[in-house]
């Protein structure tokens, strides 16, 4: 027999191939969520803006799919297909079944069916060092999402190129900015990304990354809008703030076109009538984990803390007041055992914003100043195959209380919103379901 595999091998070609297969993963998440006159709302409460925490995310049916193809072939080369599809990110509606969900929007491309991620990966190559590879193609190129905010504080998502090494690589990532038709013809604007990871030291490890970014053509730009940038973060993970658990915390600047927290490179990065300008800088600190308290508790955390200077359009207007914003975090989520298949959430959180948008109090657009603190409070009964702090797939009915209090009267007479009948005090109901697979 072995003579038989041994001969079998050696007439095997270099580029036969030798293992070959499909992975596919994904998520699901349907959201059941009103607000305290019974309707289905797209308001978030800030959340994206770091305001609030809880169950408030608006997508009511979102589905994502990754599907790889991994082959290994006879001269050691690797390869991996990588495709990320998605359907019904940032569509909050209760559709039917009466089809042609998306006709008639005005933003058309919301929750659409959209191939977000298609990349190929190389690496095994014999002129390249041990463990190198690259890459080419569309890719969310190292995500790091916050715990319970749930916001992407790093990545860069576009079109790009790259070459890494042990954790040590360079990319290239570009991307038109604007969003779905309302991306601007002849510009694109380009980051270059260098980054080291996983470097033990101080009982945990660090992470590295520096992104330089630029305009394709800057005679396409306004003279205030920024075509190039600097971001750099550093990265420290490691247990519970020496407790049992996990954490991740860091701390990122931003110039420029990499003005929104320095490391978050994408669509939104420049090139709209919001864009960064080009004196632009952010200072960005995030700190979140998972502690384990006990055979019964654990809980979540998160604390962010975002310094802008002159961004997303602020100092822009002459006659504004300012053209700095704050905005602080400050999150727990308690979670408590009952059985393997129950477990109780309560999430509070204190949010806080310095800035000037909006209006002054005779309703004038002169972006005035406005202090906001926000406050958070929800109880979650979790019904789920396994009750750990992430344990899915799962089923959670809740019960969302958000209070705003704010310093600008415009801005405090119109609380959360007209689906909200402009009450500073709100409630949301929902049920969620999610499952990661």
């Amino acid at each position: 027999m072995a003579s038989e595999t041994t001969t079998e091998t050696l007439n095997l070609k270099p580029t036969d191939i030798l293992t070959d297969g499909w992975q596919v993963n994904g998520y699901i998440r349907a959201g059941w969520r009103v607000n305290e006159n019974g309707t289905s709302t797209g308001n978030e409460y800030g959340k994206p803006d770091y305001n609030v925490a809880g169950t408030t995310g608006k997508n009511a049916n979102q589905v994502e799919f990754n599907v790889s193809k991994n082959t290994t072939f006879q001269n050691g080369v690797w390869s991996q297909l990588g495709v990320r599809a998605e359907y019904g990110n940032g569509d909050s509606s209760f559709y039917s079944s009466s089809g042609s969900e998306d006709s008639g929007k005005d933003n058309s491309y919301e929750g659409n069916f959209e191939i977000k991620e298609a990349f190929i990966r190389l690496g095994g190559m014999s002129y390249l060092p041990e463990n190198a590879e690259i890459w080419a193609g569309r890719r969310y190129l190292n995500r790091e999402q916050a715990l319970l905010s749930g916001e992407f504080w790093k990545q860069s998502s576009g079109v790009g190129f790259g070459y890494e090494q042990n954790g040590n690589g360079i990319a290239v990532v570009s991307v038109d900015p604007g969003a779905g038709n309302e991306k601007p013809d002849g510009k694109t604007i380009h980051s270059l990304d260098l980054y080291s990871y996983n470097h033990s030291a101080l009982g945990g490890s660090f992470n590295f990354d520096l992104k330089l970014m630029t305009a394709g053509d800057s005679d396409n730009y306004a003279a205030n809008e920024a075509t190039d940038g600097v971001g750099a973060a550093i990265t420290y993970k490691r247990d519970y703030y020496g407790l049992d658990g996990w954490t991740t915390t860091a701390l990122a600047y931003g110039q420029g076109l990499a003005a929104n927290r320095g490391v978050n490179f994408g669509q939104w990065s420049g090139g709209t009538s919001t864009t960064d300008s080009d004196e632009g800088t952010s200072i960005f600190f995030t700190s979140y984990g998972v502690m384990n308290i006990n055979d019964r508790w654990q809980m979540g955390s998160e604390i962010v803390y975002l310094h802008g200077d002159k961004i997303w359009g602020l100092g822009s207007n002459a006659a504004a007041e300012g053209d700095t914003v704050d905005r602080l975090l400050m999150a727990v989520r308690p979670t408590y055992k009952v059985n393997d298949n129950f477990r109780w959430e309560f999430t509070g959180s204190y949010g806080y914003e310095k800035s000037y948008w909006g209006k002054d109090k005779d309703g004038k657009d002169n972006q005035s100043e406005n202090k906001i603190n926000f406050y958070t409070a929800e109880v979650a009964a979790v019904f789920t195959v396994n009750s750990d702090y992430f344990g899915r797939p799962q089923i959670k009915p809740f019960i969302t209380y958000l209070s705003r209090d704010d310093s600008n009267e415009w801005a405090d007479k119109n609380g959360w919103g007209s689906d909200s009948d402009n009450d500073s005090n709100t409630f949301q109901f929902g049920v969620e379901a999610e499952i990661w697979f």
